[in-house]
């Protein structure tokens, strides 16, 4: 039998996001994955469901409204 961590799920305090430039004034923005802050702060954690082979990649802030 396996015992798990006595753990607390967060809500993920970023999202992460693949972005596609397909001209100069529209881009895509798909969703991929999430990101938290280490507890000790100097960092964070990321999971991915995708793994964009182009484009960038792009961390922002989930917003309140969201959270």
């Amino acid at each position: 039998m396996i015992k798990k961590k006595n753990t607390t799920v967060r809500k993920p305090e970023f999202e992460v996001f693949q972005v596609l430039e397909t001209s100069k004034d529209k881009s895509y923005w798909n969703r991929i994955g999430a990101a938290w802050v280490h507890e000790d702060g100097d960092g964070l954690s990321v999971t991915l469901n995708a793994m964009p082979l182009d484009g960038r990649i792009i961390i922002r802030a989930v917003k309140a409204d969201k959270a």
